[in-house]
């Protein structure tokens, strides 16, 4: 089987997701650490770079949504590490 660069893209992206939220599950990653935010918004741009080839609005939104919560809880996360 092969796949487009971007059909691949949204596979490995909905495999960040998946790993980051069992990883989670497991014990082996905190959620409230950055591994956690970087993943998911890795995640969130890999899965919009495949909706370039096959659009769907509500899943735009929806990764746009993710990655921006992303974002916060990253910098959340980089912000705790900084402070004395």
């Amino acid at each position: 089987m092969q796949f487009d660069p971007y059909t691949l893209a949204g596979i490995v992206g909905a495999g960040c997701f998946i790993l980051a939220y069992f990883a989670t599950l497991q014990g082996w990653m905190a959620a409230d650490g950055w591994p956690f935010p970087a993943a998911n918004l890795l995640g969130a741009t890999l899965v919009l770079v495949s909706l370039m080839d096959a659009w769907n609005l509500p899943s735009v939104v929806l990764e746009c949504f993710w990655g921006a919560i992303s974002l916060y809880g990253l910098a959340r996360s980089l912000r705790r590490r900084t402070r004395p």
